[in-house]
């Protein structure tokens, strides 16, 4: 299938000397188009640091990393940001909303700072989705945890981007919301052939995906596809297992 990410090589290593710290080592993966990918792991695994390369918000130590077809390593700061703007949304586990904006001025506020207009079309169906139509003049105090975090969720479609990284999006959220949220993740690979990556510590949330990474000590260890929620807990108690 058609590589969304991908990387060869990958190592980030924090510190030096006595306070080095090798928080990727040599990672090698790609990430399928169209497809949504969850990242588990022990804490200090290096999932998080993994999405943040693949992302450009982290610099590397070492080895490639492309988004679609551009190399990372190359680009300069305006051209990173660049990318990253129109190639890539986020979502996050503390929604990163803006609190004087209403729920459209935040889903539209990236296209707004790139001086895009927004396809009507498109985001009427992202909005519809989510099922926000009728909260859409509410400011992020006025909403509930699990409506902010969908207003991020279309935010992070709302330029069609590339690819969307998700950081705990369901963190925050109680099981019902999260279970909505997650729904919609998963929707939006379904219906519109969007590629997530999920870092999650959730077995629950990780069912949702179509494949599930595995990360040990900065590195790949396994993989599963169409992953069951008992599956992946049963997989992560044997890692644990395997480190006491």
């Amino acid at each position: 299938m058609p590589t969304a990410a991908r990387a060869r090589a990958l190592t980030k290593v924090y510190g030096s000397g006595d306070t080095r710290v090798t928080a990727l080592d040599a990672v090698d993966v790609d990430i399928e188009q169209g497809r949504f990918t969850a990242i588990m792991g022990p804490s200090g695994s290096g999932k998080s640091t993994l999405m943040h390369c693949l992302a450009g918000l982290d610099s590397i130590s070492g080895g490639e990393v492309w988004i679609g077809d551009t190399e990372l390593s190359g680009l300069g700061d305006k051209a990173l940001t660049r990318l990253r703007r129109d190639s890539v949304g986020f979502v996050f586990q503390a929604f990163n909303l803006v609190p004087t904006l209403t729920a459209l001025e935040n889903i539209t506020l990236p296209l707004d700072i790139a001086g895009r207009k927004p396809d009507q079309e498109w985001l009427d169906t992202v909005i519809d989705t989510v099922g926000l139509r009728d909260r859409l003049k509410h400011r992020p105090s006025e909403l509930s945890g699990g409506q902010q975090q969908r207003v991020a969720c279309a935010r992070a479609l709302a330029s069609r981007p590339t690819i969307v990284f998700a950081d705990e999006p369901t963190g925050n959220l109680d099981s019902r919301s999260g279970a909505e949220v997650l729904g919609f993740l998963r929707r939006s690979v379904d219906e519109f052939g969007q590629t997530i990556v999920m870092v999650t510590h959730d077995p629950g949330a990780a069912s949702y995906s179509d494949r599930v990474l595995f990360l040990a000590d900065g590195r790949i260890v396994d993989e599963m596809h169409s992953p069951t929620a008992d599956a992946v807990l049963e997989r992560m108690k044997a890692f644990e297992q395997a480190r006491s």
